[in-house]
């Protein structure tokens, strides 16, 4: 049988925005602070009446446009303090939100903007190079590219290169005020479509993970019950503060430092991209409660020589998600403050849950690097090789399956992926293997899927490889995962073509430009004279990944 979460609560069909903010006309504080700019935060914020108000003005100005409900609209920024109301006025319109990372090159972009089929492209200043020419080449035309910044705040903003700025976007006060979005009070209204985050899924090219107003208020939900089962809970949310450097176009960042953090009316400052110094800078000033970071973050904040010279006492909790953490780089963590004050802790999730679906019980301390147990209203079971034969055996590995209302509706106009990942019953075939222990908390162990974490990015090597075979001198190329200074790398296996000579620098070179950074052969080339596969010719990528490791055990480390 299936591990049922131990709670149960009460998830409504509603539209998100009447989660996070009642109504479109009810009372909302027009003096506590929701987000604020980090770099500015006592002349640049918004209350939850002025971010309601921002929202629904940029909704009105959507619609007036000529938006229609369902069409898709495309960010591409790095963290702003306006990108929270991009996100919620884009479905308070009816739209359909999508978010592109901000390093993307044109190529990257154009993909997205073709797959998802976005009518709008708000681009961030900075990077309208970029995005006038993946505009260009997913035929978009410069009438529907508006550049994106913050000098609305001060007073009107500027276009660039012939294209609007977003600005004209934002509807005047008056048609902004009191503009009201869809209840969504049915089933079959929750299930519209709200976000497209792209994913990787289990391999191949990134496909857009469609998700609900009912998985998202779902996951919100479930999120916070979880927190407020710590006794201390309502003493806690009158001194939370929270701190965001996590990219906001990602599941993790909108569920937590958007949704969760609206409902529970808490601070976030916002930073436009991840600093450490920054990080431990403005936790001393902002006197930031909650540390929500990822894997190589925590591994910074355990040997970085500047952590120690800040003030982080006002720090009250710590935990890691978006990809697996040792215990011994938590257990240093841990021993930035008086013993027994912090207990870090691992979560699991993935875009296609939403964000979150195993997390502890804040009353329970985790002593080892397991990511707790099913969130409320979700259920999980470890599964054979064979697909069907459900592990009943406590320790025993498998492929880890879910199930609950925060599980995607499907792959974006992609049928075929979404049969192979989400069965007809709603489990969500999740590609990682875990176990569960004698204490009913499971562990993640290895990935099924061929994906490669980096720093918390999905990179799927099918993409990288497929780059890689343009190269003319190289004939066959297979990209694996390695980790290296506690971090997960793309790392190549090389075969030259007959004749051909190549420089590990000159394959690293060859990628420069052409991917994101996070996508990089940052993990070392090695060449091969031929890439191990089985009989029907698949990459035997556990052969390479063995080889790997055994490489940098004797010293073969990367070449950059």
């Amino acid at each position: 049988m299936p591990y049922k979460s131990r709670w149960t609560i009460d998830i409504p069909n509603a539209h998100l925005a009447s989660i996070l903010l009642d109504s479109p006309t009810a009372p909302l504080s027009k003096t506590n602070r929701c987000f604020l700019e980090a770099a500015r935060p006592e002349t640049h914020y918004f209350t939850p009446h002025d971010f309601r108000l921002w929202s629904q003005r940029f909704a009105a100005g959507l619609r007036k446009s000529g938006l229609q409900p369902g069409d898709r609209v495309l960010l591409f920024s790095g963290n702003d303090l306006f990108y929270p109301v991009v996100f919620m006025g884009i479905i308070m319109a009816g739209g359909i939100f999508t978010g592109a990372n901000p390093t993307y090159v044109a190529r990257e972009l154009a993909f997205q903007l073709q797959d998802s089929g976005a009518t709008y492209l708000i681009c961030a200043g900075s990077s309208l190079d970029t995005g006038l020419d993946a505009a260009k080449q997913a035929g978009l035309d410069r009438d529907r590219i508006f550049v994106f910044d913050n000098t609305i705040y001060d007073g009107p903003g500027i276009g660039q290169k012939g294209c609007r700025h977003w600005g004209e976007l934002i509807a005047p006060i008056e048609e902004g005020t009191g503009f009201a979005w869809d209840d969504l009070s049915t089933p079959e209204q929750a299930d519209t479509t709200l976000v497209l985050n792209y994913s990787s899924g289990t391999t191949g090219r990134p496909k857009g993970v469609e998700i609900t107003h009912k998985n998202y208020v779902a996951n919100m939900l479930q999120y916070n019950y979880m927190a407020s089962l710590n006794p201390d809970y309502a003493e806690k949310l009158l001194r939370a503060r929270w701190l965001c450097f996590l990219p906001l176009y990602h599941a993790m960042a909108q569920n937590i430092f958007i949704a969760a953090a609206l409902t529970r009316r808490t601070p976030v400052y916002i930073m436009p991209k991840f600093d450490f110094v920054k990080v431990l800078e403005y936790t001393q000033t902002f006197r930031i409660t909650d540390f929500i970071f990822v894997p190589p973050v925590m591994v910074m904040l355990a040997k970085h020589p500047a952590v120690k010279q800040f003030d982080l006492s006002s720090v009250e909790s710590v935990g890691s998600g978006a990809a697996p953490l040792g215990r011994e780089v938590c257990a240093e963590v841990e021993k930035l403050w008086p013993e027994g004050k912090i207990n870090v802790k691992q979560g699991w999730g993935m875009t296609e849950a939403t964000c979150s679906m195993l997390g502890w019980d804040p009353r329970e301390k985790s002593d080892s690097a397991s990511v707790g147990e099913p969130n409320a209203n979700c259920e999980a079971k470890i599964v054979a090789e064979d697909g069907l034969t459900e592990i009943l055996e406590r320790n025993q590995r498998g492929e880890l399956w879910v199930r609950g209302h925060n599980v995607m509706k499907g792959y974006w106009r992609n049928p075929e992926a979404t049969k192979e990942t989400k069965t007809e019953d709603g489990w969500l075939r999740t590609g990682d293997i875990a176990y569960v222990d004698d204490q009913g908390k499971f562990h993640v162990v290895d990935r099924l899927k061929e994906l490669i974490k980096v720093k918390g990015n999905q990179v799927a090597p099918a993409e990288l490889e497929a780059l890689l075979l343009e190269h003319p001198a190289i004939a066959d190329v297979a990209v694996v995962g390695v980790v290296i200074n506690e971090e997960e790398r793309p790392r190549a296996y090389v075969v030259l073509a007959p004749g051909q000579s190549l420089t590990a620098e000159q394959v690293v070179q060859f990628m420069d430009g052409k991917v994101a950074a996070v996508k990089r052969i940052t993990g070392g080339v090695m060449f091969l004279e031929a890439i191990p596969k089985n009989p029907s010719g698949k990459i035997l990528r556990k052969v390479l990944r063995e080889q790997a490791q055994a490489e940098l055990k004797q010293g073969a480390t990367a070449k950059l």
